[in-house]
């Protein structure tokens, strides 16, 4: 499989949304697949739990699961980051892999907008809003989050590993 144009995105903690040191990573253009084909394909790669649907509209994270989100229809603007993050406009094939911690919000979609969204094996995603009281516990969380074993796209030799753990 030919590498995907690869964009990568840093977010610092802005007090509401703790954000992560791991870069957002998107790759563009990069789903071929049918949404049973990209449910085995990440399966083959350690990832799971997979859904579809769209992406809220208020800014939110996980901070005890990372997050693949695949376009599988449609177009969208997402606010990636907090308040101050990044808007940044997908489409049909794009790919993100948000680290835990990361905000994410959909500002505008189109009305075939949908997602495949999925997380490493052995990762159960909470909702987080940002609330004040929950800060200790979502710091230690993402602190003590593995690595998933494998890029969700590409597997053991895609560039997540390098990314991240680089």
């Amino acid at each position: 499989m030919d590498l995907c144009e690869t964009q990568t995105y840093h977010f610092e903690d802005d007090g509401s949304i703790p954000n992560n040191r791991l870069p957002l990573v998107v790759y563009r253009y990069c789903i071929t697949q049918d949404e049973p084909g990209l449910r085995q394909l990440l399966e083959s790669h350690g990832w799971g739990d997979t859904w579809v649907n769209g992406v809220y509209d208020y800014h939110h994270y996980h901070s005890s699961a990372h997050e693949f989100l695949g376009v599988l229809n449609g177009k969208a603007t997402l606010q990636l980051g907090g308040e101050d993050g990044k808007v940044l406009d997908v489409s049909r094939g794009d790919v993100l892999i948000i680290p835990a911690g990361v905000g994410h919000r959909c500002i505008e979609a189109g009305p075939l907008f949908s997602v495949l969204g999925a997380y490493p094996d052995g990762q159960s995603w909470d909702l987080r809003k940002g609330k004040p009281a929950d800060r200790p516990e979502v710091i230690e969380n993402i602190a003590k989050l593995p690595f998933p074993k494998m890029d969700p796209i590409y597997g053991e030799k895609g560039p997540l590993k390098c990314l991240w753990q680089g």
